[in-house]
């Protein structure tokens, strides 16, 4: 028995080696339940969400006072809000701003971390030390305050103005992680090989650096959205996120908060605290699968 024990486990090593780090990582990460649930879930969340123009029962915009706060019922299957509007209405499209926000946030913190942090950690010297001190200059400013401020200041422009601002003072994070890990990569052979033969700096970083970087970028960005949707529900709540006239389930936490409500108007604002709950958690979930899918020291 121990004889063909050792037998699988060769044959396991053999087959590994035989697979790229990628497939690896995939094979790890299918078999993850906890983290394919929680992607299923995030997929159908997004779908829903993006879909509310077409399944939507109601418009979240109508306001129906004969129908305020109602509670659920055959036509309102999760009740209406002080307004008379169909909460389920107000939950996809709610799910819509505030996804949107979280993806197109996150992908810019990436871009803009990601630029920053691999020309610092390949270039090193002068360059490093200028953008690391403005990275520090940036991380220097009180986040929420300094939102709060620039999202007044340009409340017209809706929801792109929270993304843009959010965007410019969240990448901080992310650069000092690719910095990090530029740096050590930049020492390997296949980096100093690259160099000697003449190639271009840019070339560098985009075909040799970035691909063996990338795997922290992907994990950073998994975590980056989840806080990125956690800055707008909290933004929104505070009442200086997403204009009020919006749907987003910050503001229908917002739209909550009076003390009657919460003590008996139960469907007004648990729906919205279960989807941003759940949906942070199924984001932190997968996060967690896909560092775990990369570590090569994991055996599970």
């Amino acid at each position: 028995m121990t004889a063909n024990n050792n037998q699988n486990a060769e044959a396991l090593k053999k087959s590994a080696k035989k697979q790229s780090p990628w497939a690896i990582a995939r094979r790890k990460l299918l078999r993850n339940k906890l983290a394919m649930i929680s992607i299923s879930f995030l997929v159908l969340v997004t779908i829903l969400s993006f879909l509310a123009p077409y399944i939507a029962p109601f418009d979240p915009f109508r306001v129906d006072i004969t129908n305020r706060n109602a509670m659920p019922s055959g036509t309102h299957w999760l009740g209406t809000d002080n307004s008379g509007r169909d909460i389920v209405s107000l939950l996809l499209y709610g799910g819509r701003t505030s996804l949107t926000i979280g993806f197109v946030s996150m992908m810019a913190v990436v871009l803009i971390g990601t630029t920053v942090g691999s020309i610092a950690g390949f270039y090193g010297g002068w360059v490093d030390a200028v953008l690391m001190r403005f990275t520090d200059f940036v991380m220097n400013f009180p986040f929420l305050v300094f939102v709060i401020v620039l999202a007044s200041i340009f409340r017209d422009a809706g929801i792109w103005a929270l993304i843009i601002v959010i965007s410019l003072l969240g990448w901080t994070g992310a650069a000092r992680v690719v910095r990090s890990k530029t740096m050590s990569e930049k020492e390997n052979e296949y980096v100093m090989a690259a160099i000697s033969i003449g190639g271009t700096p840019f070339k560098i970083i985009r075909k040799h650096l970035l691909p063996n970087v990338m795997t922290t970028i992907i994990v950073q960005a998994t975590l980056l959205l989840a806080v990125m949707i956690v800055a707008e529900t909290a933004l929104s709540f505070l009442g200086f996120g997403v204009p009020s006239g919006t749907p987003s389930w910050g503001n229908m936490l917002q739209e909550a908060r009076q003390p009657h409500v919460i003590r008996s108007m139960w469907w007004i604002w648990i729906p919205p605290a279960f989807a941003i709950t759940f949906t942070i958690l199924s984001i932190n979930f997968i996060g967690e699968g896909i560092k775990d899918a990369f570590n090569p020291k994991s055996v599970r």
